[in-house]
């Protein structure tokens, strides 16, 4: 890993800082959580862009974030499990999120 990019874990955190709370998530252009259905929905949070795969209305993994700073994390489909960011979160901070994303 190069100085340049973000580990799963530090975009689980971001997660984690909208999740309970200390950050706000906002939606990127117009498109609804249940109106992609399943696609790409984009997020920010404080200057963190994040790429969310939204698989027929439910949180399935986190495609791309990058940083403020311009830092780099993307799925790579050869990681092992538990690379994803969201396959870190616990299956309450899973729910947490994905019923935050449908509120948007």
């Amino acid at each position: 890993m190069t100085a340049a990019q973000l580990s799963a874990r530090d975009v689980c955190q971001v997660l984690r800082e909208v999740i309970f709370g200390r950050c706000a998530m906002t939606k990127v252009g117009q498109a609804l959580w249940d109106e992609i259905y399943a696609g790409h929905f984009l997020v920010d949070v404080d200057g963190w862009r994040l790429s969310i795969y939204n698989d027929c209305d439910t949180l399935d993994y986190c495609e791309e974030c990058v940083s403020p700073d311009g830092r780099r994390w993307s799925f790579d489909a050869g990681d092992r499990f538990g690379t994803d960011p969201i396959a870190l979160l616990s299956t309450w901070e899973h729910q947490t999120l994905e019923r935050l994303l449908k509120a948007l």
